[in-house]
């Protein structure tokens, strides 16, 4: 007995001992739980930041301060603008030119014929014909004239005279038609006729761009002329440092070019003010109302003075835009270079490929390997989501080709080296989701390759026109597939206007979807002026007058479970409906 009780409490200390170790493995698989859970929510918040940087980017709300809703500028108060105790400013200084005086009207219509120049306004200023008829300061000139820049293109020869005039303007032209100095050049004249800026003070000039590397590129274009007459800036966007960016505020700028998040987060915090802002610049409008900047865009022209001067700019020229020209520029003039309906850039060559969505990786490869066979062949490859981009880019780099990729979840340091290597040549091949549709200025691309067609023709125009860029050619080509159809009848209308070969495969696809031949356009809809009812196809067309009898459903035996019970504690007798193939089936429980 007593050699019994030695076992048993034997076996009792090690089943014990088996019992905490149980406990203490639980523990720690409690404990690598919670980190994962951890390190998982820090990565997602770490996401949702970059995706925000992204939108023209809000680079985390520390030292921000947050109304009650926690929206970007809900701690904003709407000054009270006095116009009578408001210090005035000058914001007209063109003269025209002799030169431009002295010409017949005859001559200025057919200039702006053959630069397709639409305008719409009153008192429009006319066009100048070369960079000295513009009256820019003589530095400038200089500076213009060593860039290798010889005679101003359609936008810049009919907006520098309105900007010079102190007007409120909207500039629609394709992409790389020179938008950039159109207002740059205008804004350092408006800046030296100003009063010198004291501690404290605000730009005089805002430029506000819906993308981090749009932004970037504008501040080259400041750098490189405004160091020329002393005339500074800043670029504020997110996903960099907020504290350099906050001593380039406090110590006083002329020009800031920033993304709408990361300007509200520097005004919330008062890092800066608007008050002496005068000249404001909307670049790229459509794309900003696109990624949903509207709501920001108001609270930053809430806190500028409403007799400033606007000039909006914009690639297209949608509703939404129309409607904020209305809302916030007063008395502007429209300029419209190119076609008035959406165009794509004439230089461009575009070879659209119908095909399954299968194939087209496939076909990407077969491209790309005739591509890196020619001499200058630098390529964009436009993709729908982050996720594909870097499946492509590994399949490209595996295939023995230099690529890089760009999207939403990169940090700024990598996009920076990203978009270095690329433009210097190191990795001609870039694959890029629509962050970089707009915002990547790179003069010799010469390739795009739209991989997966937008969501709309706009973004399709904005993507092709990377290449093609100040007046030199480029091929697109684009992979279109039937969950594209709906798309189809406005490509064929851009490449028609451009003059394109259409693929016949296009045009049947674009047909049949307007001809009711697409999912969502066939079927039983308005038959006989009725609406239409789903019915599915084992169902009768004719509706029977007796309503149909539902069959029992029949139970296997072998998966019912011993424990469960009938709903009745006796079996009970079979009814009319427990009939099936004429055999009486009993519905009492099983055992």
């Amino acid at each position: 007995m007593g050699r019994y009780d030695r076992r048993s409490r034997s076996r009792s200390r090690e089943r014990r001992r088996s019992r905490d170790r149980d406990r203490e493995r639980e523990r720690d698989r409690d404990r690598e739980r919670d980190r994962d859970r951890e390190r998982f929510r820090s990565r997602s918040r770490s996401r949702d930041r970059d995706r925000g940087r992204d939108r023209g980017g809000r680079g985390g709300d520390r030292g921000a301060i947050r109304g009650r809703g926690g929206q970007p500028g809900s701690a904003l108060r709407r000054p009270h603008w006095d116009l009578g105790r408001l210090e005035p400013f000058k914001k007209n200084f063109y003269t025209p030119h002799e030169d431009v005086q002295a010409r017949r009207k005859e001559d200025i219509d057919a200039y702006r014929d053959a630069k397709e120049i639409t305008l719409k306004g009153k008192d429009v200023p006319h066009p100048v014909w070369s960079f000295d008829e513009a009256g820019f300061p003589e530095n400038i000139l200089k500076v213009l004239k060593k860039q290798g820049f010889k005679d101003p293109t359609a936008i810049q020869a009919q907006g520098w005279p309105i900007a010079l005039s102190g007007r409120d303007m909207v500039g629609i032209a394709s992409t790389g038609s020179g938008k950039t100095l159109s207002y740059i050049l205008p804004a350092l004249v408006h800046i030296e006729a100003q009063e010198p800026l004291r501690r404290g003070d605000g730009p005089i000039a805002l430029v506000l761009s819906p993308t981090r590397e749009l932004a970037q590129q504008i501040q080259t274009v400041c750098n490189d002329i405004g160091d020329a007459i002393d005339i500074t800036n800043t670029c504020v966007f997110g996903g960099a440092p907020k504290s350099v960016q906050a001593r380039e505020l406090k110590r006083g700028v002329e020009i800031v070019i920033a993304t709408p998040g990361r300007l509200l987060d520097f005004l919330e915090s008062r890092e800066t003010d608007l008050k002496r802002c005068t000249y404001l610049v909307l670049d790229e409008a459509d794309r900003m109302l696109d990624m949903g900047f509207e709501p920001q865009i108001r609270k930053i022209i809430e806190q500028i003075r409403p007799d400033r001067q606007v000039l909006m700019w914009s690639a297209t020229w949608p509703k939404e835009v129309q409607a904020l020209a209305e809302e916030f520029l007063k008395d502007y003039i429209q300029v419209n270079v190119g076609s008035l309906q959406l165009s794509a850039n004439h230089n461009i060559l575009q070879i659209v490929d119908v095909c399954q969505e299968h194939e087209k990786e496939q076909k990407l490869c077969t491209l790309l390997k005739e591509i890196m066979q020619e001499k200058e062949n630098k390529t964009i490859v436009f993709i729908e989501t982050k996720r594909r981009v870097d499946e492509i880019t590994r399949r490209i780099i595996r295939d023995g080709y230099d690529a890089v990729c760009i999207h939403g979840d990169k940090k700024q340091s990598e996009r920076d080296y990203v978009l270095k290597d690329f433009r210097n040549g190191r990795s001609p091949i870039l694959v890029a989701t629509d962050v970089a549709a707009r915002g990547l200025d790179v003069e010799d691309v010469k390739f795009v390759i739209n991989f997966d067609f937008p969501n709309n023709s706009e973004d399709y125009v904005h993507r092709i026109g990377r290449t093609g860029r100040s007046k030199r050619t480029g091929t697109a080509y684009t992979f279109f597939t039937r969950s594209n159809a709906k798309q189809a009848a406005e490509l064929v209308a851009v490449l028609k206007e451009a003059n394109q070969t259409i693929n016949p495969k296009l045009e049947d696809l674009a047909d049949s979807y307007r001809g009711g031949g697409g999912r969502r356009r066939g079927g039983f809809r308005n038959r006989g002026g009725r609406k239409s009812r789903s019915r599915s196809p084992l169902r009768s067309r004719t509706r029977s007058p007796t309503p149909r009898r539902r069959s029992p459903r029949r139970r296997s035996p072998r998966r019912r479970s011993p424990r469960r019970r009938s709903r009745t504690d006796s079996p009970r007798s079979p009814s009319d409906g427990d009939v099936h193939s004429g055999k009486t089936r009993d519905w009492a429980v099983e055992r």
